[in-house]
């Protein structure tokens, strides 16, 4: 990478990190065969620890891209059809019931026109999600009564699997499946999905197709005791004062030192730089990984482009605007140049650029979405350049 680039990419993090946004940041490029690291800042506020290469970041829901390529895995042995029905796996989803309207009581139903697919769980396109702007509707009322709508994960703080999707079967949809797009819940019931199909936990199927064959060795739902003190602090930004609160203490007053009850496939996996660089060259190679297939060009190929019909992006809740030069995928977001990736709530950012042969990671610690902030924009104006 020109050294122009690697300057300008540092001073884009150190302005982000002298802002005060978080203590600091790393961001990794790699260009065909030449990778660069810049880090700038410290681990946590007090700068006592520092950042390094190998620091173990919580990705939130940059985990959602890598379970669904797993799930392509097991597409392609047919052990799961995109277009078949979930029901034999996941009965608590059988016979559907969908809202009239968002703002309707949750007994004020109609029947499901379709049953749920892979492919709707995919997409985000299955009829239940996170309720971005939707205010006090009836339904969401009811979905945080029974804990079903997740947040950041607290891996200590969770149900098992089965008894969230028991919880979440209580409830109707919001949208017939296909029919709109809603944020997050899929990428859990997904992670379910894997689990009984393959029959295997989650964590166990990851590690042995994915996580083992690229060598991602820092990639999982839980820290191993030997690598706690590569985990940062992880922050979140006070609403009142707008200084960093610790969200999680890291090191061994971490939460994510133990496994947990249910390893959320929506946002539960921890990482690092060089392991979602391994996994980002997978999909840009099309699926082939140290001279084997893990999945066919086919599959990335459909991943890695805009899946969403008419209908569903019409009826899309996210951040105002998205959908106007993004598209999505399975498990990720696609813009009309063909770049794809996702970002991570806890502060982590990861896209692929096939038509430079760039895969650009940005790595923080610090809560709140970087879709469309100052630093990804900037990150990749300087990599657009």
């Amino acid at each position: 990478m020109a050294e122009v680039t690697t300057i300008q990419v540092s001073d884009v993090l150190a302005a982000y990190v002298a802002g005060g946004n978080a203590p600091g940041a790393l961001a990794l490029v790699s260009r065909g065969d030449e990778v660069t690291v810049r880090i700038e800042g410290s681990a946590d506020v007090e700068g006592t620890s520092p950042l390094r290469r190998d620091t173990i970041f919580r990705i939130g829901a940059m985990t959602v891209p890598i379970v669904a390529a797993a799930a392509l895995m097991l597409a392609e042995e047919d052990r799961l059809g995109l277009d078949d029905p979930v029901d034999l796996w996941l009965p608590e989803l059988a016979t559907r019931e969908v809202l009239r309207s968002w703002t309707a009581e949750i007994d004020d139903t109609v029947p499901a026109k379709s049953p749920v697919t892979l492919r709707h769980l995919l997409t985000n396109t299955w009829g239940f999600g996170l309720f971005f702007g939707a205010g006090d509707a009836p339904l969401r009322r009811a979905a945080n009564e029974l804990r079903v709508l997740n947040g950041p994960p607290i891996p200590e703080h969770s149900d098992s699997p089965d008894e969230w999707l028991r919880r979440l079967g209580e409830l109707p949809l919001v949208h017939q499946p296909g029919e709109g797009w809603m944020y997050s819940v899929g990428a859990d019931v997904l992670g379910i999905l894997l689990s009984r199909a393959s029959g295997q936990a989650l964590e166990v199927f990851l590690q042995e197709r994915v996580f083992d064959p690229l060598g991602m060795v820092d990639t999982g739902f839980a820290v191993p005791a030997e690598k706690l003190d590569r985990v940062p602090p992880a922050y979140s930004r006070d609403p009142r004062g707008g200084e960093l609160d610790v969200y999680d203490p890291g090191s061994w007053g971490s939460e994510w030192r133990e496994r947990p009850a249910y390893p959320s496939a929506a946002g539960g996996l921890v990482s690092t730089a060089d392991d979602l660089l391994a996994f980002g060259r997978l999909l840009r190679s099309g699926g082939r990984a140290n001279d084997e297939w893990l999945l066919t060009r086919r599959s990335v190929a459909a991943m890695t482009t805009d899946q969403l019909p008419p209908a569903a992006r019409a009826n899309a809740r996210f951040f105002p605007g998205f959908f106007e030069d993004h598209g999505w995928g399975f498990g990720l977001a696609v813009t009309p140049s063909g770049r794809f990736g996702w970002d991570g709530g806890l502060g982590t950012s990861f896209w692929v650029d096939p038509a430079s042969d760039t895969i650009g990671i940005l790595l923080t610690q610090r809560s709140g979405m970087l879709v469309q902030t100052e630093l990804y924009r900037d990150f990749w104006a300087v990599l657009d350049a």
